[in-house]
């Protein structure tokens, strides 16, 4: 069994994510106790809400440093949603505000020029760009639930691993060495989302 500590940082609820965790064999520790975190084996950002209220959160926990020191030793580290957009330099939601810089690129808004509603809300597919391990037995346009309105410019096309068509195509899944990121919810997308967490506790 694999131990999982999956942070808080006073957004959202994250008992869905935890119980899809469980469900695939994980043993989760929720926490947001700086020293825990930095013992993981394995760790899940979750987030929901908005850019500059998570990282506020995040840094009124002292885990702004704590989460660049996990990725640092190589520990696998997955956001989720607004928790993938941490991963990035900075994002334009409730002004300007500075990510993690794990990834190189910003979080702006769907244009209101787009032929498209905002937030983006509902099942849409992925289509797989590079090999991935996170999306092994998924297929290439499978169904996954999104809920957002600001999305990730990925500036290094190489950390891209999988992108979604929503009146313009973006980055919908990433990763660089031990750093992994979904902006759509797996523990909401029914099969394929159990597949791609139980790929992300398996990934080397």
């Amino acid at each position: 069994m694999k131990d999982v500590i999956l942070i808080d940082a006073g957004t959202g609820n994250l008992r869905s994510v935890q119980k899809a965790l469980e469900s695939i064999g994980a043993n989760v520790l929720r926490t947001d106790d700086p020293q825990k975190v930095l013992s993981g084996q394995r760790v899940v950002l979750p987030g929901v809400g908005a850019f500059g209220d998570f990282m506020r959160g995040l840094r009124a926990r002292g885990l702004e440093d704590v989460l660049n020191e996990v990725a640092k030793r190589g520990v696998p580290l997955l956001g989720i949603c607004v928790g993938m957009q941490a991963l990035f330099d900075a994002g334009e939601e409730m002004g300007e505000h500075k990510g993690l810089g794990l990834l190189q690129g910003r979080v702006v808004r769907f244009a209101e020029s787009l032929p498209v509603k905002i937030p983006h809300t509902g099942w849409n597919q992925v289509e797989v760009k590079n090999e991935a391990p996170l999306f092994d037995q998924v297929d290439d346009g499978a169904y996954v639930y999104f809920n957002h309105s600001y999305y990730c410019q990925a500036w290094n096309s190489s950390d891209v691993l999988a992108t979604t068509e929503y009146g313009l195509n973006y980055a919908c899944a990433v990763r660089r060495e031990n750093i992994f990121g979904v902006q759509f919810h797996p523990e909401k997308s029914q099969r394929v989302g159990l597949q791609i967490l139980k790929n992300f506790l398996e990934a080397e």
